[in-house]
């Protein structure tokens, strides 16, 4: 466990250290995010914060192999694997960060997903056998194919609930230690002579780099994760969710506690239950509505927060917590009764619960901001927002606001004195 703890506080520190320089680099290659229609933020930011990240994992590694302790997990039937989840991470971390310059088309991202699952893949991560009853996908193709579907899945899953500051790599952070714990419990009863473990080590890297970019990207950020980070965090936690399976002998685990062997298979919808369900309620929700599943809204799981009447900083604590209860309650599955963690998982819920519903009793509409939206009105900005020059964003700040707090109301009477707008959304 002290290994682990070493290369997570290594991770964290690398990622806190180079997060600055990823901003500068931001900075100047215009990988800024601007202001849109459906975003949360009021001024322009740097979200390259991916980059930072990608340091914090490839110098972790690094000092990983040159531990005895897991020596195990760099031999010549591992290490593939290992260098697989890393140049995998820096495929989509180059992806993201195309994207958060160019604002590639959704077709183009996802040919750069399966690019890099199919390189993980081809690496020797994939979805092989499954620690129940001894099920193989015989077929080499079909492993292929659900392994790359699982990874641009997870991929996408975070992307879709990086829309607050902090949040994604909160919940990540939460629910990476969650996993972490699983298969770390798991290795203890398998090889109890040896807890090295790849899965172990890349979610202990993938748990320390989003809590040293936690600082930076904390309401309010100076710099988002970007595409460059969310999809580099979602591939690292599949390929870790993928290298468990196989790993655990078959009936291992029996009765109950076989339940969380599913885990494993689909990046245990426990750990990324929040990114998940966001992801499959935005895709439902387009379709139904005529539009492409990649499609812009308002709608996501943050945004409702918001509407509820939550601050920025108590919507992403709530979203916080709904992540623990549900990741902590399925890693608890390896180590007691599962009538016990169901009465805790109850409890938990019922407070959580009553945390998100809590300013309920003080609105009148659940989605009000949300009216325009559904009518088919583009929402406004005000004029200016998204159009700052590069180098004076943090001269924009104070100035912004202090015009967002001071300007006149516009009488219905006269609606010409209405502020000019610029339609940003996409």
């Amino acid at each position: 466990m002290r290994v682990y703890l070493l290369l997570m506080l290594v991770a964290a520190a690398v990622t806190f250290l180079t997060t600055p320089f990823a901003r500068w680099v931001a900075l100047k290659t215009s990988a800024i995010s601007a202001v849109r229609a459906r975003d949360v933020h009021q001024v322009p930011t740097p979200r390259l914060g991916g980059l930072a990240m990608l340091i914090g994992i490839v110098v972790a590694v690094l000092l990983a192999s040159q531990m005895p302790f897991l020596e195990g997990v760099f031999s010549a039937r591992q290490a593939p694997q290992v260098w697989g989840i890393v140049g995998g991470a820096a495929i989509v971390c180059a992806l993201g960060w195309a994207d958060d310059k160019w604002d590639l088309d959704w077709i183009t991202k996802l040919a750069g997903q399966v690019l890099a699952a199919g390189f993980m893949a081809l690496q020797g991560v994939q979805l092989i056998t499954m620690p129940i009853a001894g099920v193989t996908i015989t077929s080499s193709r079909m492993s292929l194919a659900v392994t790359v579907l699982v990874i641009v899945i997870a991929m996408n899953a975070v992307n879709f609930v990086d829309g607050l500051d902090g949040l994604a790599a909160g919940i990540v952070a939460i629910g990476g230690t969650a996993f972490f714990l699983y298969t770390y419990g798991l290795t203890q009863q398998s090889t109890p002579d040896n807890y090295a473990s790849l899965a172990s080590l890349m979610l202990a890297v993938m748990v320390g780099v989003c809590v040293g970019f936690l600082p930076h990207n904390f309401h309010p950020a100076h710099i988002f994760m970007g595409d460059a980070g969310s999809m580099l965090i979602g591939l690292v936690m599949a390929g870790a969710a993928i290298t468990v399976t196989g790993n655990i002998p078959p009936g291992i685990m029996t009765g109950a506690k076989a339940l969380p062997a599913f885990i494993p298979l689909l990046l245990p919808v426990a750990v990324l239950m929040l990114p998940l369900l966001d992801m499959g309620l935005a895709v439902i929700r387009r379709l139904a509505a005529g539009k492409s599943p990649m499609a812009p809204d308002r709608m996501h799981l943050h945004h409702r927060m918001l509407a509820l009447g939550h601050s920025h900083r108590r919507a992403v604590v709530i979203l916080y917590v709904w992540t623990a209860v549900f990741a902590f309650s399925a890693a608890a599955l390896v180590q007691w009764d599962w009538e016990v963690v169901l009465i805790w998982t109850t409890v938990f819920v019922v407070l959580a619960l009553l945390a998100t519903l809590g300013p309920l009793r003080h609105r009148g509409r659940f989605l009000d901001d949300d009216v325009a939206a559904l009518s088919g009105q583009t929402p406004k900005v005000p004029a200016g927002v998204g159009v700052a020059a590069v180098s004076g964003i943090e001269a924009a700040v104070p100035v912004q606001r202090v015009a967002a707090q001071s300007a006149p109301r516009p009488s219905a009477a006269h609606p010409s004195a209405s502020p000019k707008t610029k339609e940003t959304i996409e």
